[in-house]
């Protein structure tokens, strides 16, 4: 690559064509000017000429000494070696005598011929002829020297060019060598690994062919033996063979033997399958009349219910608890009926004294007897299984598709809840009426599926306190939240009622009903009164949704089993709380009586076919009023407690369950579709 043309070439070019060199290109002070320039003008003019040379490594280095005149020096180089340092720049006097310094110890430097191209000896230094001294005003001179140093050091740059050249050729040239000779080393190292692997393969191979020698050898020594036994033992099967001949000829005679019984048992196997086709049609048949005779069944059931009575109520009296004081003899009596003790106990009778009151003679009066007479009585020896045993007819009822309610009426402490719920500890004896109601109706769902039922269930739990609907079986943070509870219709056009924002789960075991039974007593309403330490001041309704489908013949039935637990049923005073409580108790009460005196008057209303029955007037009516009306069967649970203290609301109790029991309501219906 040509080198760039400085501009001391250019000075030099205009010199040699006689040119004026105030024409020139060049950036020194022309001599008619000198006077106008100072020395930081002249460096700068200097200073793009050593920025373009300074790659070249003999790059001239020029320093200004004075404003007058310019002084040019050049530091030969050698190969191998580094330009000399630069002079930094500067101005004054100081900076005129190191650049004088500098020029002196250049031309005292002893002058090297140029060693001609090709020769392998470094070439030694080319310096120009050693001029003679001139005057410091003398810039065109100096400028001549300057070219001829350059030229000088020009022609070494060539040379050693074409020097570099070839031994970048000699290099290229070693390298391709090198190359070529790792190549062959690398392609014979790979044919003497193969080799030594063949070799080392071919030691294997000779050891494995000899252990297979030895093995061959040990096999046919076992062969021989295994020839000899295998002789003995043809003789021996040659033996068995004549016998198994033997055998196969009398097999092949029973064989013909079995053929001719086989032929009989085909005959046979025809008549049967015949026989089967009209089992198949008889048992068809069968199964028309049993679906038949289900419905003759569910019925007479209904019909049997009836002639019991569409509403009917039953007494039970708690016994006496441990600490309680035992009522006086005759207070409660049980009279047989007409066909004596045999007969089921239908009857009570509840003496009651006065004091206030007295004969003429002051003698005290004789006691008051007060009789009743319901569907049934229970004494206080009657167990939970003898009182669900009357009413799991009625429970069957609600599985054939007819509306059921059963609901606990009394004071409190007279035994509702555990009539209803058991006792605690999970004791199978005394488990209550919607366990057993439950289990049941699982039973016989059972039952029925061999029949082509299917049954699903599905239970809620509400409560009713102050005529406010709550949840008994909200979980987490819907506890409390009860108030939310309204009852509505199902739908547009439905007579089907529910209530919103309550839980509806589906049950399918008794564990399941277990689990809600628990919620649902951490959840209800209850406070202290002077009846009972934790009484139930809230109505408890558990509903049991039944839907009942059989799917070959299309039919469908559902009805709601409805197990109420009433409130306690006690006037003002015995039940009115003492304390901070007092006001509350009393809003709970006069809440309780009212949706009792609602309930007495829409059985009634039911019983004289009113045409406007006041379901409206409490929660209570209103959520069961499906299963109040004529298509529904109730029946009520009149609890009554054994204590003499306790005869004011034993009266009142007894006597409201004798209106009640006096009531007829009409046919019941089943909802089938």
């Amino acid at each position: 690559m040509e080198p760039q043309r400085s501009p001391l070439l250019e000075v030099k070019g205009n010199t040699e064509l006689k040119r004026p060199l105030v024409k020139a290109p060049s950036r020194l002070p022309l001599p008619g000017s000198r006077f106008k320039r100072g020395p930081d003008q002249m460096e700068d003019a200097l200073e793009p000429e050593k920025k373009r040379t300074r790659g070249l490594g003999t790059v001239p280095k020029v320093a200004t000494s004075h404003p007058r005149a310019t002084v040019l020096t050049t530091v030969p180089q050698t190969q191998g070696q580094t330009a000399a340092p630069k002079v930094p720049k500067k101005t004054g006097p100081r900076c005129s005598t190191a650049i004088a310094t500098v020029l002196k110890n250049q031309k005292s430097g002893p002058a090297v011929p140029a060693q001609k191209p090709g020769t392998a000896a470094a070439p030694p230094m080319l310096v120009g002829k050693k001029p003679s001294k001139r005057p410091a005003w003398d810039l065109k001179g100096q400028l001549c020297d300057l070219n001829a140093e350059l030229k000088c050091y020009r022609e070494r740059t060539q040379i050693l060019d074409r020097e570099n050249q070839q031994l970048r050729d000699q290099l290229k040239e070693a390298q391709q060598q090198a190359t070529a000779l790792g190549a062959e080393r690398r392609t014979l190292e790979g044919e003497l690994a193969r080799v030594q692997a063949e070799a080392e393969q071919g030691q294997q191979e000779l050891g494995n062919l000899r252990a297979r020698v030895l093995e061959l050898e040990e096999r046919l020594g076992t062969q021989e033996a295994l020839v000899q036994e295998l002789q003995k033992e043809q003789l021996g099967l040659q033996e068995e063979r004549r016998g198994l001949a033997a055998r196969l000829e009398e097999q092949e005679r029973k064989l013909q033997t079995s053929e001719a019984a086989l032929s009989g048992s085909q005959a046979e196997v025809a008549s049967l399958q015949q026989e089967a086709v009209a089992q198949a049609a008889l048992l068809a048949e069968r199964g028309e009349r049993l679906h038949g005779l289900e419905m003759e069944r569910r019925r007479l059931h209904n019909q049997l219910q009836e002639l019991k009575g569409n509403i009917r109520v039953f007494c039970r009296v708690r016994p006496v608890l441990p600490g309680e004081a035992t009522p006086p003899p005759g207070f409660l009596l049980f009279p047989s009926g007409p066909g004596g003790l045999s007969d089921l106990p239908t009857r009570l009778s509840l003496s009651r004294s006065d004091e206030r009151r007295g004969t003429l003679s002051g003698a005290p009066a004789p006691p008051t007897r007060h009789d009743f007479s319901f569907d049934r009585v229970f004494p206080p020896g009657s167990g939970q299984d003898e009182v669900f045993e009357e009413i799991s007819m009625l429970v069957q009822s609600a599985l054939d598709g007819y509306p059921v309610c059963i609901f606990a009426y009394g004071q409190t402490g007279s035994g509702k809840t555990f009539t209803m719920e058991g006792g605690p500890g999970g004791d199978p004896q005394v488990e209550g009426l919607i366990p057993r109601a439950l289990r049941h109706l699982f039973s016989m769902a059972q039952e029925l599926s061999g029949q082509g039922w299917t049954y699903s269930f599905v239970a809620s739990y509400v409560e009713i306190y102050n005529e406010t609907v709550r949840d008994l079986l909200a979980t987490g943070t819907r506890k409390g939240q009860g108030g939310e509870c309204e009852i509505r219709r199902a739908g547009p056009g439905s007579e089907e009622l529910t209530v919103t924002n309550a839980r509806y789960v589906p049950v399918s075991c008794e564990k399941e009903v277990e689990a809600l039974l628990h919620l649902a007593r951490q959840n209800r309403a209850v406070a202290r009164t002077a009846q009972n330490e934790r009484s139930s001041r809230s109505h408890s309704v558990f509903q049991l949704q039944i839907s009942g489908e059989h799917a070959a013949r299309g039919l469908q039935c559902g009805a709601p089993l409805s197990l109420v637990d009433l409130a306690g049923s006690e006037r003002l005073d015995p039940g009115l709380a003492l304390g901070p409580g007092e006001r509350e108790r009393l809003r709970e009460t006069q809440a309780i009586n009212s949706s009792l005196s609602t309930l007495g008057l829409v059985i009634m209303a039911l019983s004289n076919k009113e045409s406007h029955i006041p379901y409206r007037n409490s929660k209570l009516t209103y959520l069961l009023q499906n299963s109040l009306g004529g298509s529904a069967k109730m029946l009520m649970f009149v609890n009554i407690s054994p204590l003499e203290e306790n005869v004011s609301e034993s009266l009142n109790s007894l006597r409201f369950a004798s209106k009640v029991n006096q009531c007829v309501i009409g046919t019941a219906q089943a909802n089938r579709k």
